[in-house]
């Protein structure tokens, strides 16, 4: 996509909106058209010249309602402004947003979480500012056309020496936009690398300190700054540069009309009118020139922010980033699925033929997996490390994009796995879960209202009761970056309520209870089957708990299904079943052997 087509498709994103503000820029840049004619009319009734014979005071009354009426204009101009970049800017963070979080998390975003807050302000502002100076660039090409007709017919050679030498220096300056261009992509990259090693620097601050490198670290970010320092001076200076020559244009103007007007006006073909009516489009016709001037700048900025913003698509078509979705920016507003009917409709069968997907890296990954789920099942996905368990889950929810395969929702084929596996069909726990630094509340309910007694029952099912009931300030409580102040085992229960929070069809449990004792996780499975038990569960475990919970087993090894069935089957037919079975046991006694031994040694302090 071109920086022309980028342009174009922002402008028809509302394409009412943008016609609206446009007409509305164009009115008040025409509207000076009229002060202008009486300001010529007042100068010359001070000499006896004028047409209007209002008086001076008409006169100066109607420059008053002149002005007034420009003031409203502009303040109705700014609103649809205001509304249109909004809107515009809404709609290019959205759509980016979006893109990236429907990618693997490890093909996210290709630089710095700071780096990418960068794309996300300074590159869809600089966008903004281009589309709105368009606006402008129109209204005062209409003001010049119409200012031009009026002047070339009081004198047409004034009206050509006047403005042609100013076309040529403002063109002159144009020249020194790519040099502009140049520097401004080289104070973006510099401003993303400081972002980005602020973002590494907070991230990481107990590995640097164990390391010892804070000066280190501090070095690099001191030298990330003056990077920063430079370019930006080189980018504001050539700008300044610019607007100096463009503002000071009017001058070079009004010097030019002084020489050649004093002749005229001395033979009498040149009234004092005459010449107020040039000084006073001058200043508006120059600053045409100067928006033109400045918009052609605002154009060529736009283009390194539209690579930058192309550059977190990862491939993506660039078309991406001006999809015409709707944006909720009322209160209460909610996205309307299109399968309304089939996201209401009860889970009867989950089907999954051939499912496939590889990593891009290495080709591993899961190959032509097979399986059904019965509503009201309890399945649970066995295997060694890297046998290709979470993997499957994840393709099969779409938080990988599937390389082949079909999904079927009681015999529906579900097209977009990522937005069709989400409440009220179905909830997930992942494996290492992502906590925020704010309260526990907030990270279970993450925006959800916690109505009724639904998070009550979701922290009764996710054991979590006695842990709020010892925290300092309960569920209020600030959990920290990361979740630092919780136990491995608080974490993943804080995800479990997480996710029952949230009614569903279907939950899956990616190893929830890894970090969980035997007990807690007992009471978790039983409390789940206590009040849940008409859900479907999908629990990706290699822990006795869950197997013996399970209605059917699935055992992968090497990215395909192995074996399934029960429990009882499996120990009689697959050996690596009977492995992880038995390697579960193991793990269960050395567990209590340390937990004996911290007993005693206990006892003996």
């Amino acid at each position: 996509m071109t920086t022309l087509q980028f342009l174009l498709r922002l402008i028809t994103f509302r394409t009412g909106l943008y016609v609206t503000n446009a007409v509305a820029w164009t009115i008040i840049y025409l509207v000076p058209i009229a002060p202008g004619l009486i300001t010529k009319e007042f100068f010359d009734s001070l000499t006896g010249d004028d047409a209007l014979e209002l008086g001076t005071w008409g006169i100066i009354a109607l420059l008053i309602g002149a002005a007034f009426g420009r003031v409203m204009l502009i303040i109705m101009g700014f609103m649809t402004d205001v509304h249109f970049r909004y809107r515009m800017g809404m709609m290019l963070r959205r759509n980016l947003l979006q893109h990236v979080l429907k990618q693997p998390g490890a093909r996210a975003i290709p630089c710095s979480p700071g780096e990418a807050i960068s794309h996300f302000r300074d590159d869809v502002d600089q966008t903004e500012e281009a589309a709105s100076w368009s606006v402008d660039v129109f209204g005062l090409t209409c003001f010049a056309a119409v200012a031009s007709y009026i002047l070339i017919g009081i004198d047409a050679q004034m009206t050509l020496l006047v403005f042609l030498p100013l076309v040529v220096v403002v063109t002159v300056a144009q020249l020194a936009t790519s040099r502009l261009q140049k520097y401004r992509a080289a104070s973006r990259e510099a401003t993303s690398r400081v972002t980005g090693a602020i973002s590494e620097m907070f991230g990481n601050v107990q590995a640097i300190q164990v390391a010892g490198a804070e000066e280190r670290v501090i070095e690099r970010f001191r030298k990330f700054n003056d990077e920063r320092r430079k370019t930006m001076l080189k980018d504001k200076l050539m700008g300044e540069a610019l607007d100096s020559i463009f503002t000071n244009s009017v001058n070079l103007g009004i010097g030019i009309i002084l020489l050649l007007a004093g002749q005229k006006m001395q033979s009498g073909a040149f009234t004092v009118g005459d010449f107020s009516l040039f000084v006073y489009y001058l200043t508006f016709v120059t600053t045409f020139i100067t928006n033109v001037g400045k918009f052609i700048t605002n154009f060529k900025q736009m283009s390194v922010a539209l690579k930058r913003l192309i550059s977190l698509l990862q491939g993506a078509p660039a078309k991406v980033l001006t999809m015409k979705d709707a944006l909720l920016l009322r209160k209460g507003e909610m996205l309307k699925p299109a399968d309304a009917a089939a996201r209401q409709e009860r889970l009867d069968t989950l089907s999954v033929t051939g499912l496939t997907y590889r990593f891009p890296d290495t080709g591993r990954g899961i190959e032509d997996v097979h399986l059904q789920l019965k509503g009201g099942s309890f399945t649970v996905v066995t295997g060694t490390i890297g046998s290709g368990k979470t993997t499957l889950v994840r393709t099969l929810l779409g938080l990988l994009p599937k390389d082949e395969g079909t999904i079927q929702w009681n015999g529906k084929p579900v097209v977009d796995p990522s937005t069709f596996f989400t409440p009220p069909n179905s909830a997930y726990s992942a494996q290492i879960p992502r906590m925020y630094s704010d309260t526990l509340r907030n990270n279970i309910l993450l925006g959800q209202k916690g109505e009724g007694d639904s998070l009550k029952q979701a922290i009764h099912d996710a054991v979590m009761e006695y842990d709020i009931e010892h925290l300092h300030q309960g569920l209020e409580t600030m959990i920290g970056p990361r979740g630092v102040k919780l136990s491995g085992g608080q974490m993943q229960r804080t995800a479990a309520a997480r996710m029952l929070v949230r009614d569903a069809q279907l939950y899956v449990f990616d190893d929830l209870s890894s970090a969980l004792d035997v007990e807690t996780e007992q009471k978790l499975w039983e409390r789940l089957f206590e009040s849940r038990g008409g859900a479907t569960c999908l629990v990706v475990s290699h822990r006795k708990a869950a197997l013996a919970h399970a209605d059917h087993i699935i055992v992968m090894k090497d990215g395909r299904i192995e074996a399934e069935g029960t429990a009882e089957e499996l120990l009689r037919t697959s050996a690596t079943f009977q492995e992880l079975w038995s390697g579960d046991e193991r793990t269960a006694d050395d567990a209590a052997a340390v937990g004996d031994q911290a007993a005693v040694l206990q006892s003996k302090q």
